[in-house]
């Protein structure tokens, strides 16, 4: 493939004509990600700068390996990771600058998980 082709299949979100693909996302709600990962999520327990979550990995967040895809995973840890932030007083959650997540075991689908930000 050449690196033309490569350019263009990347600034067009994968192929296709950019006017759907921007009439696509700009059709999505606010948020739409957070709300797609985090559905189902339970906080366990907030107290201040630490939460503890727990999840029951659904169908929709599993890669093709049969378990959770570490883009999703990464997304919950700055996700709680932030809400940890919060219940210290900070005024809002913010942006993260940089995240180093260790995948130490794969959380598979319908398996129950803890999730710890301290």
């Amino acid at each position: 493939m050449e690196l033309e082709s490569v350019k263009r299949y990347l600034e067009k979100g994968g192929g296709g004509d950019d006017d759907k693909n921007k009439s696509t996302m700009e059709e999505m709600p606010t948020k739409f990600f957070e709300r797609f990962i985090m559905q189902g999520l339970r906080v366990d327990l907030s107290e201040p700068g630490r939460v503890i979550c727990s999840m029951k990995v659904p169908p929709r967040l599993l890669n093709a390996g049969n378990f959770m895809h570490g883009g999703a995973t990464a997304t919950l840890v700055d996700l709680v990771g932030s809400a940890a932030i919060f219940t210290v007083g900070a005024p809002s959650v913010g942006v993260s600058v940089e995240i180093n997540v260790s995948y130490l075991d794969a959380a598979f689908g319908g398996v129950k998980f803890l999730d710890f930000c301290d």
